[in-house]
Parts: structure tokens; C-alpha cells; sequence
């Protein structure tokens, strides 16, 4: 489970704003760069390389116009993230832009948009502590066998040869059902969960045509947790979800708290996992030799996950942070009440901390990456997403043979968040051992 983000809106070009109306002197010293556009959401990688040989901190612009103050580099990644002056709540001057940033409409923002990712101590540890047990390293190690059960289950369903997206076929269900198992999803619930609710997170701008169904997604969803807290209530059991609701009950949790929490886990807790199967899969067969190395040496597995995550990590950037009062960084004049975001691709691929950093190497040690942020708003459910990722590649490699694209890599669509990576189709050939060589491109037979 990663860190869920509050998107921002919208990722098409009628619907960009002009920014002037939101822009601070400092804007004004430092003309904004677009992070946006198709070149950037398929490998962002270039930028981030100009941005780290240009400094630290940089002014950017999102499609909506709205800007931030992005944070490149590895030690200034490490550092921000630690910083103690940068916070979540809002601090003087901020308010417009949160409101201007967020995509979700009220009453559904105020009522979803409370959980960890929003809260600084000392209530985010309150609420922090609330997860540690179900997400602890060594209960989740003791349920890989059932996850690699389901694992299995999920690839038994294809063809011994053919062709699958695995994105609808595997990736898309996997880390729902280890979700659903670890924190307690009944069995109806499960079943009535709309994969559709997973995209609530991505940019959808008031004037997108897409939007009234965004909206019914979010309501539909919304409903859901409320079904689900009603349920949880009058049928508790050993489980987090019905922990959650005791916690409510008890008074240590708001009713916003508890719903913006359950929120949090039903879409961080499995659209992060999915997009990084998609995009580690995705890295593996544009490298056909490390794909290969992998599939004959399973022991890499491990140490594989870390430098794919390293390589390309889903969550991109981390969400908005604050400084309270105009304060400098990295030599960089920050103004009270602008935002703050790290993007911890770029400082995966700083090669002042990684040797080499854009060469896909298994052997890699150590491999201090900031896939997962750092400090206080580490991802909580990093040892389980660790798991599901050594699952998943693990199985699809050993149960699907001559792995390989069927479309030109250019043609993968990949999806248009805006803190996010990951395509939403994978479409895939396979076939027996020794049938058909490792490729990148389509194949007719096998």
C-alpha cells in the first residue's frame, strides 16, 4: 500500500487555466515548467535529468495551471521529507490553493480527504497506530502462502499459451483480493467492489465531459463505506476494518476520520500495487535480458523488486506539503502557503546517490530508494506491497513463459494521473517453455 494521493485536476489541455490569478512573487522570479503532456507521461525520466542538473527546486506547472515548488535530487528528497517545517494542514495563504488543487468536490473532499496523507502529528501518529498491527512486516510474511495461492488462482484461469492483458487478467485483481483478505473485506463486500472506484484518484477536471460519471463514482463509492461501516458495526470480527469502527465508536476516531481511513485503504491499499506490477512488468519486457535473468534465477527476487521500484516507481511524486512562514530551501525562496512535492522518481535516478542509475542492475547494494517516501509519511504497507511484488512477478514469470509485448511499445497507454505511473492495458503473448523467443514487439505464432 502506498500513499494514496488527492489528485490534481485535470490532465487535458482545454481544461488548463491561466495561473496568473494564483501567482505568488516568487512565481514571478521563477517561470513555471509544465509537467504535463504525452512525451512526460511516458517516461518523465529526461525532465527529471534537466531539472537535476539545473538545481534542486524547481517552479512547475500542473494542467490545471496550478503550481507547486518540486523537489529533485536525492538529498534534497531526503531532507524535505524530514523536514519538520513542512506540513499537511493548512498554513497562511494555502487555502486557495488546496481548493484550486483538488479535483474532489465538496461534501465528498471533506468528508474522504482526512486520512494519514493529510494529518500531522500528533494526529497522524494516533492514526498511524491504528494500522501498525495488520500491516506489520511479520503478519503479512505469515500470509504470502494463501497470497501466492491467489496468485496462482488468478493465472489458472488463462490458457496455457495465448495471449491476456494482465492488467485485467492479473494485476488489476491480485492486490484487491490480498487487500480484502488482510484487512478484513467480507466476502459480499468484495464482490460488490467496483474496480471503476480505483480511478477516483485520477485528474478529472470540472469542465471534462468524463466528469458527471467521476462524480457517480465517487457517490457510488462513498456508499459503499458507508454500507460497509453499517456492516462492520453490526457484525465486527478480528479484523482492522472492524477495529476501525470499534475506534469510531469508542470516540478516538471522527466520523470523517473513519471514512477518509477506510477511503484510504480501499484505493491506496491496491491502485499503487497494481501500477507498480504494470510498470515493473513493463521494465522487464523492454529489458528482455534482465527479464530472462529473473525468470531462470528466482532467488533475485527480492533484490529485484527493490531496484525495479528504484528504476520506475509508480507513486511519482509525493502530495502537497506547507511551510508555515516563508523559509528557504536549498536556496530557494519558499513562500508561506505555497506547495511543496517531491518527486521521488527524480531522486531515484540521481546519480550522485545511485551508480550507474539508468541501468536496470539486480545486483544492486544498497539500494536506499524513496519508492516509498521517507519519515513520517512512509508508506505504512510497504512490507506488504513488497510481498504482492515478489508474488506477482515471481508467478507470472514462472507460470507464463516467452512473456512479450503484442503491441509496439508505443502504443501502451499510459494512465493520465498526475502523481502517478502505470499503464491500463498490458496485452501480453505467452506460450510453453522453448515455444517462441523473449521479444519486445508482436508475435503471430505461439
Amino acid at each position: 500500500m502506498s500513499a494514496l494521493p488527492d489528485p490534481v485536476e485535470p490532465h487535458r489541455a482545454e481544461d488548463r487555466h491561466d495561473p496568473a490569478p494564483w501567482s505568488s512573487p516568487a512565481e514571478e522570479r521563477h517561470r513555471p515548467l509544465p509537467l504535463y503532456g504525452a512525451e512526460y507521461t511516458r517516461d518523465p525520466y529526461p525532465l527529471y535529468a534537466e531539472l537535476r542538473a539545473r538545481g534542486p527546486v524547481h517552479r512547475v506547472r500542473f494542467p490545471s495551471g496550478v503550481c507547486a515548488w518540486l523537489v529533485t535530487g536525492y538529498r534534497a528528497a531526503h531532507q524535505a521529507l524530514t523536514d519538520a517545517r513542512l506540513g499537511k494542514h493548512h498554513s497562511r495563504g494555502n487555502a486557495a490553493w488546496r481548493a484550486r488543487a483538488s479535483i474532489m468536490p465538496e461534501p465528498q473532499h471533506s468528508q474522504l480527504q482526512v486520512h494519514l496523507l493529510h494529518q500531522d502529528p500528533p494526529r497522524h501518529t494516533e492514526l498511524r497506530r491504528l494500522l501498525t498491527d495488520a500491516f506489520a512486516p511479520q503478519r503479512v510474511e505469515s500470509l504470502r502462502p494463501r497470497f501466492q495461492a491467489m496468485a496462482d488462482a488468478l493465472l489458472d484461469a488463462l490458457p496455457e499459451r495465448g495471449e491476456a492483458d494482465l492488467v485485467e487478467a492479473f494485476a488489476a485483481r491480485f492486490p484487491f483480493q490480498v487487500l480484502a483478505d488482510v484487512i478484513g473485506l467480507p466476502t459480499e463486500f468484495a464482490d460488490r467492489f467496483d474496480r471503476d472506484w480505483g480511478k477516483v484518484v485520477q485528474p478529472v477536471g470540472p469542465t471534462d465531459p468524463g466528469r458527471p460519471a467521476y462524480e457517480a463514482r465517487l457517490r457510488g463509492l462513498q456508499q459503499y463505506i458507508a454500507d460497509l461501516v453499517v456492516h462492520k458495526r453490526l457484525e465486527p470480527g478480528e479484523d482492522l476494518l472492524s477495529r476501525l469502527v470499534s475506534a469510531r465508536d469508542d470516540g478516538h476516531l471522527g466520523q470523517e476520520e473513519l471514512d477518509s481511513m477506510v477511503f484510504q485503504l480501499l484505493v491506496a491499499g491496491q491502485e499503487p500495487v497494481t501500477h507498480q506490477i504494470t510498470t515493473a512488468l513493463v521494465t522487464l519486457l523492454r529489458h528482455p535480458e534482465r527479464l530472462t535473468e529473473l525468470a531462470g534465477r528466482p532467488e533475485l527476487l527480492p533484490r529485484a523488486v527493490e531496484e525495479l521500484l528504484r528504476y520506475d516507481s509508480a507513486f511519482e511524486l509525493t502530495t502537497w506539503r506547507f511551510f508555515a512562514e516563508d523559509t528557504e530551501l536549498h536556496g530557494t525562496r519558499i513562500p508561506a502557503g505555497d506547495s511543496v512535492i517531491v518527486s521521488l522518481c527524480a531522486a531515484n535516478r540521481d546519480g550522485r546517490q545511485f551508480a550507474d542509475p539508468d541501468a536496470l542492475d539486480f545486483e544492486r547494494s544498497p539500494n536506499p530508494h524513496l519508492a516509498f517516501g521517507h519519515g513520517i509519511h512512509f508508506c505504512p504497507g510497504a512490507a506488504l506491497a513488497r510481498i504482492e511484488l515478489q508474488i506477482a512477478l515471481g508467478t507470472v514469470l514462472r507460470r507464463l513463459p516467452n512473456l512479450r509485448l503484442t503491441v509496439p511499445d508505443d502504443e501502451l497507454r499510459w494512465i493520465p494521473a498526475v502523481l502517478a505511473r502505470g499503464v491500463d492495458r498490458l496485452p501480453v503473448g505467452y506460450g510453453p517453455a522453448g515455444a517462441c523467443p523473449v521479444t519486445n514487439g508482436p508475435v503471430a505464432a505461439c
